[in-house]
């Protein structure tokens, strides 16, 4: 007996082949222009980080690309040199208060930490408590940033709000921590993905996720209602 053939696999007027076609061209491209977001992001931070001297660049750049990052996200088109500059100027004393700190903590825990590696078994206890407080301020920072842009806080508000929602949100804070370290891993395994695309995927990518989570936050505070 003939076997009907399966409109599916195949199509004579061809429509099932050019949509599939066309699907992947679309997702192909939306890839592509992702990525190339991402590096542009990636550069216009180092960019701005080095017009600063690093130590008075990191902060403002840093707060920018996320400020840009969220517009991207809200499916807002970003015009990204002005847009830049002007979240750069804006956000100059209040970027450094945010991040110099973090950058200075950062700084003095990877220290630490390799150097209780250095003394073998004696330093396995310190260097332990050590590499949990890597991964807290880790966590800390992926919220902390997202949220300064998102949301209308002042700069003593932010660390504690970023680490209570760090607290009470662990299955996201999992995820962050994970996106966090595959992007160090392929950076450190392929080092010239610093200068090319892994620091603006990272802010990203952290951008995107955050606003899913506090979209999230804020749905539930409003079910439960008043209390």
């Amino acid at each position: 007996m003939r076997r009907r053939a399966q409109p599916w696999i195949v199509d004579p007027s061809g429509r099932w082949r050019t949509t599939t076609a066309t699907g992947w061209a679309t997702r192909l491209y939306e890839a592509s222009d992702e990525v190339a977001w991402a590096a542009k992001l990636n550069l216009l931070w180092i960019v701005f980080t080095l017009a600063g001297g690093v130590i008075l660049g990191v902060g403002p750049a840093t707060v920018a690309a996320y400020t840009l990052a969220r517009q991207r996200a809200h499916g807002e088109s970003v015009p990204s040199w002005p847009a830049f500059v002007t979240a750069y100027r804006r956000e100059f004393w209040r970027g450094s208060l945010l991040v110099l700190p973090l950058v200075g903590v950062s700084i003095l825990l990877v220290t630490n930490y390799f150097y209780f590696a250095s003394l073998g078994p004696a330093g396995t206890v310190p260097r332990l408590a050590t590499g949990a407080a890597i991964v807290a301020l880790v966590v800390i920072a992926a919220y902390l940033l997202p949220m300064s842009v998102h949301y209308d806080l002042r700069i003593r508000t932010c660390l504690p709000t970023a680490s209570l929602f760090a607290l009470t949100r662990p299955a996201p804070s999992v995820l962050l921590l994970f996106v966090f370290t595959a992007i160090v891993y392929a950076a450190a395994t392929y080092p010239f993905l610093v200068l090319v695309v892994a620091v603006g995927g990272w802010i990203q990518l952290d951008t995107w996720l955050c606003l899913r989570f506090f979209a999230e936050n804020e749905a539930r505070l409003r079910a439960k209602g008043p209390s």
